[in-house]
């Protein structure tokens, strides 16, 4: 059973096949993608391709990702999820994306925090890493805030539209886990 996860504002629940067209919106803006290391959307049929490796990965123990919904309305804002899960190593790495009509709310805070939680207390996680493009300025905050703590640069470590980026690497391990308990 997939899991559900609610904040004060937000309800995180399972990706479907009903949400081709919101995440389509949302990956199709460059505004998105600009920092995510993957190439905007062009047709809807690669959001169902998106849905499809969502919910393998989670099968496969490799990954879960959640749709992000605003509470009491219907459609996806975002999504949020671990990547690069190692059950055996404890560890995953967290990434999240938000349509920018839902940017400067705190949303991403809440939903950040929301899964934090979630895989320390749930999935037995006792590291949790981000990796972000340098020029991120507000992602790169935001762990901060969150009390991630930036471990390292990544030279050229992701391509976008075919140019290589820096990257910043950070974890918040649970035993150092005083933000958010």
């Amino acid at each position: 059973m997939f899991p559900r996860l609610e904040t004060t504002r937000l309800r995180l629940r399972e990706i479907t096949v009903d949400d081709e067209k919101d995440l389509f919106d949302c990956f199709s803006n460059e505004q998105v993608t600009r920092y995510y290391g993957q190439e905007t959307f062009n047709h809807s049929e690669q959001a169902k391709v998106l849905i499809d490796f969502f919910a393998k990965s989670y099968i496969e123990k490799r990954g879960i990702r959640w749709g992000i919904e605003l509470k009491g309305t219907r459609g996806l804002m975002g999504t949020i999820g671990f990547n690069a899960w190692s059950p055996k190593h404890k560890r995953a790495e967290i990434g999240y994306e938000l349509n920018p009509a839902h940017w400067r709310k705190g949303y991403a805070s809440e939903a950040v925090s929301s899964v934090i939680q979630y895989g320390f207390n749930e999935m037995s996680l006792t590291r949790i890493g981000a990796v972000v493009f340098i020029d991120n300025e507000v992602s790169n905050r935001l762990l901060t805030k969150l009390g991630f703590q930036k471990e390292g640069l990544l030279r050229d470590y992701m391509y976008q539209n075919g140019n290589a980026y820096d990257t910043y690497v950070y974890a918040i391990l649970k035993n150092c886990n005083n933000m958010l308990t």
